[in-house]
């Protein structure tokens, strides 16, 4: 049974909206103001939020613009209604990111296909798996609406690489939004000295670029291709169109966005604080995702000296001495540059 939250101050609205609801086999929860309305989201999660505008206490845009701000609740079909009809509130309502603007007094049938419908595009949103450039495809055709957004397409440019072959370098312009349709990617910074450290590995499936393009500022690391790759390259312009113009497609790029967060912290944890063993052992298990799964415990991994001690954060002959002991333990096998795990759950347990 499907959640709707409805913020009315009306207690007459309020207790018929609830009513027509019900009917129609939602499961409602009501609140009479602003602040006890965002209170309920956090508490229910609906599925859609109906909410009036002109509310004492804090009105709906100003509902609209907190829940924006959490990451658990901005993707949340949001629909005003209103006794007004201006212009100006309706650009206003639907440039914070609302769903659809009813004036009251309503037609039941109006809502109820409203409300359906909504929650169905949701659902069509959630489902998307943004790992696949069909579930992209999908993303995008659901963010043009009625072709009210501008005709964004994804027959765009796709980019051959090599491994070696540099994407794009630190301080440079940030101009397309990169989706690895094949291969492997490295984000990577050198220290004053020539060092290198990996920051981060892209894999098949994933969106990077992102982060230069939201803050229009410079590569803060460069890109280098770790194996044969295909880039599709999404301009700068288009994807945020879609990311201002579009709330569905904007809550679940946040969403990509704070794991990816979370993961980098992490990471810079890990690398300042961790012993050598934690590092090694956590960069190998990382690499070990997106590398050759042969059973259902063991992997092999191609990976260099040099490209360890980059992802780990360490020296070349460091990380030779980590792989020794850790061939001495049987937690790996080596052969040449190929790193047999043969039980990724031994090795796992290193990092805790």
């Amino acid at each position: 049974m499907k959640k709707i939250l409805v913020i009315e101050d009306n207690f007459e609205v309020r207790e018929n909206l609830v009513e027509i609801l019900e009917l129609d086999s939602y499961e409602v929860y009501s609140a009479e103001n602003g602040k006890i309305g965002i209170q309920k989201a956090h508490e229910c999660n609906p599925d859609l939020i109906l909410c009036d505008v002109m509310m004492p206490e804090l009105d709906g845009f100003g509902v609209l613009k907190i829940l924006n701000r959490s990451p658990d609740l901005n993707n949340i079909p949001f629909i005003f209604l209103t006794a007004k009809s201006e212009k100006a509130d309706f650009r206003k309502g639907m440039g914070l990111g609302a769903e659809d603007f009813i004036t009251k007094p309503f037609d039941d049938v109006e809502l109820l296909n409203s409300i359906e419908m909504r929650i169905q595009k949701s659902e069509r949103l959630r489902n998307i798996n943004l790992k696949t450039p069909q579930g992209l495809q999908h993303l995008f055709s659901e963010a043009k609406g009625n072709g009210e957004l501008i005709k964004i397409s994804l027959d765009r440019e796709v980019r051959k690489f090599k491994s070696d072959d540099l994407v794009f370098e630190i301080g440079k312009s940030a101009r397309w939004l990169y989706f690895v349709q094949s291969g492997q990617v490295k984000l990577f910074v050198n220290n004053d000295n020539g060092k290198e450290l990996t920051t981060q590995l892209i894999s098949e499936g994933e969106f990077f670029g992102y982060f230069s393009i939201i803050g229009n500022s410079k590569y803060q690391n460069s890109a280098k291709c770790t194996a044969d790759t295909e880039l599709r390259l999404i301009p700068e312009k288009d994807f945020l169109n879609v990311l201002f113009n579009n709330r569905d497609f904007a809550a679940k790029f946040i969403k990509l966005l704070s794991k990816k967060t979370i993961n980098l912290e992490s990471k810079l944890l890990d690398l300042a604080y961790s012993s050598v063993r934690k590092k090694v052992a956590n960069s190998l298990v990382e690499y070990s995702l997106v590398s050759n799964q042969v059973s259902d415990k063991a992997y092999e991994i191609y990976l260099s000296r040099s490209e360890l001690a980059a992802m780990a954060g360490i020296s070349k002959e460091t990380a030779i001495r980590a792989l020794s002991e850790f061939k001495s333990e049987k937690l790996i096998q080596i052969i040449d540059k190929k790193i047999i795990i043969p039980d990724i759950k031994l090795l796992s347990e290193l990092i805790g």
